[in-house]
């Protein structure tokens, strides 16, 4: 086990209590007045039922406080681009006058930040509940995070499918790219790798500052 925790009641934790403090703040922010409500709503069941599940499962499985971290930034990117949609998100907007960039990228920042900031919870899950070694830890956790990123585009396809064409387009926020999925998927496995990279680099040195001791 090479996961650092510090395992503590919610009640005696107050960086996961200034986490949950944060993370609903930017919910309330982010639910006034959003662009297109109806996509807001959408968009928002993915906070709706990853905050239900890690609050359900708290008493029997709680994370590291990293790991909380790493996930409550990545919901929060999440719902910033829930309130204005992807495509239209204005920080998108300023990378794209800065670089000249033919389309708004926020969409593509934040499939990266889903590789770059959950690998490391997804290994954990992966170290303390499925019996893996800590080597297979790190090529299953980058197989986990590409299933997730292709089964989520999925899902995507589906609702705008089902949903209205104008919301349904602005809920992909493909910005007319056929390659969209394909990409967004592909920047959350090139996330996950550097993020096990980091990972696989501090654990060597934790090791190697251990046996020095």
């Amino acid at each position: 086990m090479d996961i650092v925790l510090e395992i503590k009641p919610f009640k005696s934790n107050p960086v996961l209590q200034a986490l949950v403090a944060w993370l609903l703040a930017i919910w309330i922010i982010t639910a006034i007045n959003p662009l297109y409500p109806q996509d807001w709503f959408l968009e928002n069941l993915l906070v709706f039922i990853w905050g239900g599940l890690l609050a359900f499962t708290y008493r029997r499985f709680q994370f590291s406080n990293l790991s909380y971290g790493l996930l409550i930034l990545f919901l929060s990117m999440h719902l910033v681009g829930a309130h204005y949609t992807y495509s239209e998100t204005p920080f998108g907007f300023w990378l794209q006058d800065w670089f000249g960039f033919e389309r708004n990228h926020y969409d593509r920042i934040v499939h990266f930040c889903f590789g770059l900031l959950l690998a490391y919870p997804m290994r954990e899950i992966l170290l303390r509940r499925s019996g893996l070694s800590v080597g297979w830890s790190y090529f299953i956790t980058l197989n986990c995070i590409l299933a997730f990123s292709a089964v989520y585009e999925v899902i995507e396809a589906v609702t705008a499918v089902i949903v209205s064409p104008e919301l349904g387009s602005a809920y992909l926020g493909a910005q007319g790219d056929e390659w969209d999925a394909q990409k967004d998927a592909g920047l959350a496995f090139l996330g996950s790798v550097i993020a096990m990279s980091i990972t696989w680099g501090q654990v060597r040195l934790r090791r190697g500052a251990q046996a020095a001791d």
